[in-house]
């Protein structure tokens, strides 16, 4: 690939040198690939690559910048209900990398041998995250921030477990599960009817009491505190 390949496509880039340094980290270690050979491997030049990415971490890590921008464009977009416009873009980003599954498995061998690479998966995850709590924020102000955070982090939380489990091989990690988890999750965003109005009291009483009698033991198991 070109220099000028890579301008034309910058996402055929990405993935290319995504896939690239994952190849050579996995086999030659990460410390141990000099970026020149990462360069080499995605047919560019050192100067090309260092155009596109400021550090060696950052190759890796190539196609999350363009997720990003892709899951921030879909939130600003979407004018639908705002909780489940968070859970459709969580399902977006599984999607890619379902798609992708050999270069998300190779990326998660290679993370996990390098504490480096640890921690910049772990802000990249939390760019996600923030990306939902700044869209909820922004399209219903007057919901408490609590709330905000705890449902933003709760569809993360969902999204990134099964995905750690697709990429250790579990088969029942897949996009559906996540779907059932998220619509759960979106369901305690929905007004809830008051349990009162569905409820159904039975009362069974002696044949020969009275109806004030009657009455009094109703009253007693329509109402939720002592009665005196």
């Amino acid at each position: 690939m070109s220099a000028d390949a890579a301008d034309g496509d910058p996402v055929g880039f990405r993935m290319q040198v995504v896939a690239e340094s994952i190849r050579l980290f996995a086999e030659h270690g990460y410390e141990a690939t000099p970026v020149d050979a990462v360069a080499a491997a995605a047919g560019v030049s050192r100067r090309t690559l260092f155009r596109q990415f400021r550090s060696k971490e950052d190759l890796i890590f190539a196609d999350h910048e363009e997720l990003l921008a892709r899951v921030a464009s879909r939130l600003e977009a979407n004018a639908d209900d705002p909780w489940w416009a968070v859970c459709a873009a969580a399902e977006e980003v599984f999607a890619h990398f379902a798609d992708h599954r050999d270069l998300a498995v190779g990326r998660y061998r290679v993370v996990a041998q390098v504490p480096a690479l640890r921690d910049r998966e772990l802000v990249t995850t939390y760019r996600y995250q923030r990306l939902f709590e700044e869209s909820l924020r922004r399209r219903m102000p007057d919901v408490p921030r609590v709330r905000v955070v705890a449902y933003a982090a709760a569809v993360t939380g969902a999204h990134n477990h099964l995905l750690r489990q697709m990429v250790r091989g579990d088969s029942a990690a897949t996009a559906a599960v996540l779907h059932d988890e998220l619509r759960r999750i979106h369901a305690t965003t929905q007004p809830r009817e008051r349990a009162e109005a569905t409820a159904v009291t039975v009362v069974t009483h002696g044949a020969d009491l009275s109806a004030d009698e009657i009455a009094d033991i109703v009253r007693k198991r329509l109402t939720w505190h002592a009665v005196p």
